[in-house]
């Protein structure tokens, strides 16, 4: 059978590629498992010594200087710190996920706690984030803003979402006055940062959406699937205070969704509202307050400084638990 010159060149691009692949996977092993026994190396030699701290500043200065002049500046005193503290974050080496580079673990070994860097780890590998992503997320505390943590397995909604979400890469001013149209346009045009930001498992299903009752025409703003919960998200996108209208519609949404779209595989509906400014009054005492398919979420179109961005975290946190509580107590 005779093969044309295009599928040709496309089968040897193929094999070049996955070879391609195969070696840069190798090789990232191989520096992962050569900085971790560096690591422990140097982490061994210093216990021996009786004035650690002074004896280990002594050690890697000297060590770098007579690596550096033969392998290069990877083997800077730097360098060599960082692969001391790989081995003391990472003790075991076989727990070592190698599709992650060794830029990824420069950044993981900055953190303070293990259930931090397992979360990054996970998200990085899942979404398939570089280290840029992963550097971004680490930055805008993507891990704090998450609703809620779980140390199982099982995926919920709440270990999902975020509040609040930061869509500084929209290139929207938060100064000037948008429409809620200005904001979909923007999410449409970066779709793919904004299902970064937004979470993992979800793909985009349409953008104004029809739907169509016996009686009456709606379009949904924006819906999703997440594979993982498996269920569709509608989003309802807010630029001004929410309000009760607001969630009366998102909660329609939602009813109407489940009746006309929904399959029978697929989870109940989840609606998000997505709003500029949040009254917790209004929240609390409305639907968004009894449901655990209905939320509404703050968006920042700018990266707020980290201690203000604590401050925001740590109001929601608050909020959010006194809402579990409430719910509990019914």
């Amino acid at each position: 059978m005779e093969i044309s010159e295009d599928s040709l060149f496309q089968s040897v691009k193929e094999i070049i590629i996955q070879s391609r692949e195969k070696m840069f996977r190798m090789a990232n092993s191989t520096l992962l498992l050569t900085y971790w026994q560096i690591g422990k190396l140097i982490v061994e030699d210093e216990q021996k010594g009786k004035e650690r701290a002074a004896y280990g500043k002594y050690t890697l200065k000297n060590l770098s200087k007579r690596l550096t002049p033969e392998f290069g500046k990877g083997f800077d005193e730097s360098n060599l710190r960082n692969m001391r503290s790989f081995y003391q974050v990472f003790p075991i080496c076989d727990a070592l996920r190698h599709e992650l580079s060794w830029t990824h673990y420069r950044l993981l070994i900055r953190l303070n706690n293990q259930h931090k860097i397992n979360y990054y780890i996970n998200e990085s590998i899942q979404n398939n984030w570089n280290s840029r992503d992963l550097k971004r997320q680490i930055n805008a505390l993507a891990y704090e803003r998450v609703l809620k943590h779980t140390e199982n397995t099982t995926e919920t909604i709440h270990n999902v979402l975020k509040d609040p979400y930061i869509f500084e890469f929209l290139g929207l001013k938060p100064d000037e006055k948008i429409s809620e149209k200005d904001l979909e346009t923007a999410i449409i045009d970066h779709l793919q940062k904004f299902l970064l930001e937004f979470g993992k498992g979800f793909a985009f299903v349409a953008r104004q959406q029809h739907i169509a009752t016996d009686t009456s025409d709606f379009y949904i703003d924006l819906v999703f699937y997440n594979y993982i919960l498996k269920c569709f998200v509608i989003i309802d996108l807010k630029t001004g205070e929410l309000s009760h209208q607001d969630i009366g519609q998102i909660d329609m949404y939602v009813r109407m969704y489940d009746d006309l779209k929904r399959g029978e595989g697929d989870n109940p509906t989840i609606g998000i509202l997505l709003c500029s400014e949040k009254d917790e009054t209004i929240v609390k005492y409305s639907v968004l307050n009894d449901k655990n398919n209905l939320f509404a979420s703050k968006y920042l179109l700018y990266l707020p400084k980290e201690e203000e961005l604590k401050q925001l975290i740590d109001e929601d946190r608050i909020r959010f638990e006194l809402g579990q509580d409430d719910q509990t107590n019914f």
